[in-house]
């Protein structure tokens, strides 16, 4: 563990004093070797145990794929961020990158906490170098506003969570995430227990985001640079995931009573985001409302806790971080060239991005669960566990699976088909640097289809 952790921190002073001519190639190249090096991760039993543990820090198979999906994004966040640098002084250069080291170490040191507290003080760490990504290198003026959002949303959501970590830090004297699925931690009154399932989930139901606590990702994406909306899109959503399937053992039973609003706001959730996407002229608020529609299905599969939801919402995990980040590469490539996100105003882009267009075709069919994708098995997994639940569901996600394929595809009708403004005749060409981080994004999905085994938690 520790032989990611320490280069991972080693990366933060390294971004501060390299030479300026390779600053961007070196912390690429040592970032990319952190990638392949995490992969070791994967090298755990076959059994559900714990391995590379410490007294505060452990990798399980829940954890692993996470960790070494964080390691692997950080050469493409900042392969995608070099043409958004350019203009930029060398000092904030070495701050932007500073800023994306902290953000990757923190997450690593959250995703391999092994105590509850620990886990809450890093969760909320990452919540500082984010929002200094997103005010400080967003694009618009709006950013502020958006940062804001992002800030209270986060921490109004996550104060009844510290409260209830501390009251069973008082009772059983310990927050260890292993002792508490030894033993679990006693019953609470009916009304006392309702409560406290309530606060343990709301921080992660926001963070993940579920449908009617999601304000603030829309906005948040929008204003991000491109850095700032792969980390998001990829990675921070997956911390609420990853909390409700840390947290949820210990909450067993589910309240009835909190569980079916919570459902039906999930399953709702992924039909209302995915109708909003269709009708949206943004096109980086589409691909953030299509991460809102496939965490809704995420965050019902937690809820019903039983192995094949789990599983499916690990595969859906993994595979909506790498299949959103590189949504949002294609988006910033487009808008770096032709400077608007609007829809309607940027069309045609095939006559002159042909290759651009296949992997806007790729990554488009991928989005919409074209087999043999991983996000195909994740949502059978999920839609399979949902019907056993209530065969009510698959009305719901049946509906919900058709428009992401209608919303899928419109995105990439509206970008790549149609007659081509002149304004944009005499755009640049794309660069081998893009196709690069288009490539690696796409490598590890296509890879993933031979053995998803490595990604499934070891639920089933």
């Amino acid at each position: 563990m520790l032989k990611i952790i320490i280069p991972t921190a080693l990366l933060i002073p390294s971004s501060l004093l390299l030479k300026s001519t390779a600053l961007f190639l070196m912390t690429t190249v040592y970032s990319m070797l952190l990638a392949l090096l995490s992969l070791c991760l994967f090298n755990y039993p076959l059994v559900l145990e714990i391995s590379n543990s410490t007294t505060h820090f452990s990798t399980n198979p829940v954890s692993a794929p996470l960790i070494i999906l964080s390691c692997w994004l950080l050469p493409l966040m900042i392969l995608a961020s070099q043409n958004h640098l350019k203009p930029e002084p060398l000092n904030r250069k070495r701050m932007f990158l500073m800023m994306l080291m902290i953000l990757q170490t923190t997450l690593i040191l959250t995703f391999a906490a092994s105590e509850f507290v620990l886990f809450y003080i890093l969760f909320e760490t990452t919540l500082i170098p984010t929002l200094i990504i997103i005010t400080r290198w967003g694009n618009q003026i709006e950013r502020l506003n958006a940062g804001l959002y992002f800030l209270f949303y986060t921490l109004a959501s996550s104060l009844p969570l510290l409260v209830t970590l501390l009251h069973l830090h008082t009772t059983h004297l310990h927050t260890s995430m292993e002792l508490f699925y030894l033993q679990q931690p006693g019953t609470l009154p009916t009304q006392m227990a309702q409560l406290f399932w309530l606060a343990c989930l709301l921080a992660f139901m926001v963070k993940l985001p579920l449908y009617g606590l999601h304000l603030w990702l829309p906005k948040a994406h929008v204003e991000a640079p491109i850095a700032g909306s792969m980390v998001l899109a990829a990675i921070l959503l997956k911390l609420g995931g990853y909390g409700l399937i840390r947290i949820s053992p210990l909450l067993s039973p589910h309240p009835p009573t909190l569980m079916f609003p919570i459902m039906v706001m999930a399953l709702w959730g992924v039909l209302m985001t995915s109708s909003i996407c269709l009708r949206q002229t943004d096109l980086k608020a589409l691909i953030a409302y299509s991460s809102v529609s496939h965490m809704g299905l995420v965050a019902a599969a937690i809820i019903t806790q039983t192995p094949w939801g789990m599983t499916g919402a690990m595969i859906l995990m993994i595979a909506h971080g790498l299949t959103s980040s590189a949504l949002f590469t294609l988006a910033n490539i487009n808008y770096e060239r032709t400077h608007t996100r609007t829809l309607l105003l940027v069309r045609g882009l095939q006559l002159i991005f042909p290759l651009m267009s296949t992997w806007w075709l790729l990554i488009n069919l991928t989005n919409m669960a074209l087999p043999p994708s991983i996000n195909l098995m994740g949502e059978l997994l999920i839609i399979t566990t949902l019907f056993n639940w209530s065969p009510l569901s698959i009305i719901l996600t049946g509906i919900g699976t058709l428009i992401t394929a209608s919303y899928s595809l419109y995105m990439f009708l509206m970008t790549q088909r149609g007659s081509i403004s002149t304004q944009f005749q005499l755009s640049s060409p794309t660069h081998t640097r893009e196709h690069l981080a288009l490539i690696l994004h796409l490598l590890p999905l296509g890879l993933l289809i031979l053995k998803p085994a490595l990604i499934s938690g070891l639920f089933i």
